[in-house]
């Protein structure tokens, strides 16, 4: 009778190996897991804070969860302030910038991208310097343009301002797209005898849509959630945007924490749930240009 040989105990070494191996699964885990937690958790807080009632909100201990819960807080904001028509400015000043952006921004970055233009580098360094500049910077001048050209409180002046503020991070974000592109397709469209328009209308864009798509989101999201220069541009509700609005729900004597917190959640909830549909699309926009062949 052959006996049966007793199994092999695992190498020291490879228990080892695979116990740091779970150990790095596990705090990564975790630490994606707290970054979630971290980011989520204000959102949350808005989206409770606006289902409890004002004697809850104003009482010392804090209502973790909306029990009993409330729907004046969305009834006032619709109601009892010009929420409607920030809403609507908002949507029209944002579309437009943002439509306006991404025309220039697939100009500037097809020349900076595809094109000998002497000097694209100092170029692409001062469209990266101009994102970092803090906003209260450019506050003063822009107001004193636009106040010389007569665009205070209007549509005109405020969209301008805004494509401003979201050209560079469009540039930046459709400039590696646009180079990982071949050079052949240009090539042969000049072949066929296209323009330099032709070609970027009819070969470059289509291919970049990905790149385009997740431009345009991210410049609609910082333009729409801008404030500063809403606030200092604007002084009347037909052209206040959302975030003024949202500012001037408080009184001298009394802050509508409720209000201000279903407010938010009003302006909030569209951007996340756009998001959440288009996240593979704004990822590979943003990526695709990360590798060249």
């Amino acid at each position: 009778m052959t006996a049966i040989p007793a199994p092999v105990p695992a190498a020291p070494a490879a228990i080892r190996a695979r116990r740091r191996a779970l150990t790095r699964r596990v705090l990564f885990r975790a630490a994606v897991g707290a970054v979630v937690l971290w980011s989520v958790a204000p959102f949350m807080w808005q989206l409770s804070t606006s289902f409890q009632r004002d004697r809850d909100l104003s009482s010392v201990t804090p209502h973790w969860l909306p029990i009993p819960g409330t729907l004046e807080h969305y009834r006032a904001v619709f109601t009892d302030y010009e929420f409607s028509k920030y809403l609507v400015n908002s949507v029209i000043v944002t579309v437009t910038a943002t439509a306006i952006g991404l025309v220039l921004a697939a100009l500037a970055t097809y020349a900076l991208a595809r094109l000998p233009v002497p000097g694209k580098g100092v170029v692409l360094a001062v469209v990266l310097g101009l994102s970092m500049f803090p906003q209260i910077s450019i506050v003063v001048p822009l107001y004193l343009v636009l106040n010389a050209l007569g665009l205070l409180d209007t549509y005109t002046g405020l969209s301008s301002s805004y494509v401003g503020l979201a050209l560079p991070l469009m540039i930046f974000v459709l400039y590696a797209h646009f180079r990982s592109l071949p050079t052949q397709l240009d090539e042969a469209a000049a072949i066929d005898g296209a323009g330099l328009l032709r070609t970027l209308r009819s070969v470059i864009l289509p291919l970049a849509l990905p790149g385009i798509a997740a431009a345009g989101m991210l410049g609609f999201i910082t333009n729409w959630n801008e404030f500063m220069l809403a606030l200092a541009f604007t002084s009347s509700p037909e052209h206040q945007t959302v975030p003024v609005g949202i500012a001037g729900f408080q009184s001298q004597y009394f802050v509508p924490w409720g209000d201000m917190a279903a407010a938010s959640v009003v302006v909030t909830l569209p951007l996340v749930l756009i998001v959440m549909l288009f996240q593979r699309r704004i990822v590979a926009g943003i990526t695709s240009g990360a590798v060249k062949e």
